[in-house]
């Protein structure tokens, strides 16, 4: 498994793409912005675009999604139908999918917004904005930033320190960086 990051420096997004070198499979991850960068990495490399997942219904994370469709013939998976009118494979709670060679699980964690959902993929954890190095994602109550903290010490800190959180803004992180670091998170 090899992971690309591409940034969108018009809203400082982050958009990954997931390759399966043997397989020679896909997956995006937060389509903010589809550049040339990321197409030619798709057909150079001859990858099949297997799949899109999305983290959270929110513009900065979905607005390349329409190119895509306009280029590819790619399943959606996200919390929200209502994903840029596109046909979307609704997935709810937590679960696992394969997709693109690997195995996905994926788990809900609301409080950034009601269908905010983290994917794994290997050791990387893809939490779009419910965690990014050294802070949690924003809210717009004191009770949606209880159950934001409440969700990532769960579902997310009880993961392997060393696994990596890959977010939707800013640096890439740790799992045992975010129990050091994050002053969101203190007791």
């Amino acid at each position: 498994m090899k992971i690309y990051f591409h940034m969108n420096v018009d809203c400082f997004s982050n958009t990954y793409v997931v390759v399966n070198e043997v397989e020679k499979k896909a997956i995006i991850i937060d389509p903010g912005k589809i550049s040339l960068e990321i197409i030619n990495q798709l057909e150079d490399g001859k990858y099949d675009l297997s799949a899109v997942l999305i983290t959270h219904n929110h513009k900065e994370n979905t607005a390349g999604l329409s190119t895509l469709r306009k280029i590819y013939d790619v399943a959606v998976f996200a919390a929200d139908s209502e994903i840029t009118g596109a046909a979307t494979s609704v997935i709810k709670g937590s679960g696992s999918i394969k997709l693109a060679g690997f195995n996905v699980s994926y788990f809900n964690i609301p409080g950034h917004s009601s269908d905010s959902m983290v994917y794994k993929i290997g050791n990387a954890l893809f939490t779009g904005d419910t965690i990014e190095a050294g802070r949690i994602g924003d809210t717009t109550s004191s009770y949606s930033e209880r159950i934001l903290a409440m969700g990532i010490k769960e579902k997310i800190l009880s993961q392997q320190e060393g696994t990596l959180i890959m977010p939707a803004h800013g640096p890439m992180t740790s799992v045992g960086a975010e129990k050091i670091y994050n002053m969101d998170l203190a007791d």
